[in-house]
């Protein structure tokens, strides 16, 4: 049987975590059995920058960081599934990518 395999990615976790909360609870209601969501590893893309804007004086820096949090979750490929899925309302800091194996 195909499988589907979901890729969540988004730098707010909360957000991330209530849309893998609802995918759960199409695939409970269904009674489909769902694999995951599997953390990956957190990216963490740091930009370091100087405080003066004329070079001058003392060597200051502000530091800024963006952590981006990802989810993989393996569902079977079945119409009762995907097309409840594909009818989210998925927040714009979510990015979603479905693919079929």
């Amino acid at each position: 049987m195909p499988k589907v395999r979901i890729k969540l990615g988004s730098i707010d976790i909360e957000s991330l975590n209530a849309v893998v909360g609802m995918i759960k609870d199409i695939t409970t209601r269904v009674g489909v059995v769902m694999r995951g969501p599997i953390p990956l590893p957190t990216k963490r893309l740091k930009v370091t920058t100087r405080k003066g804007p004329d070079g001058r004086g003392t060597a200051t820096f502000d530091r800024f960081e963006m952590r981006v949090h990802r989810r993989i979750i393996d569902i079977p490929a079945e119409d009762r599934i995907l097309h409840p899925i594909m009818k989210l309302q998925i927040p714009r800091s979510v990015q979603i990518k479905i693919e079929i194996k």
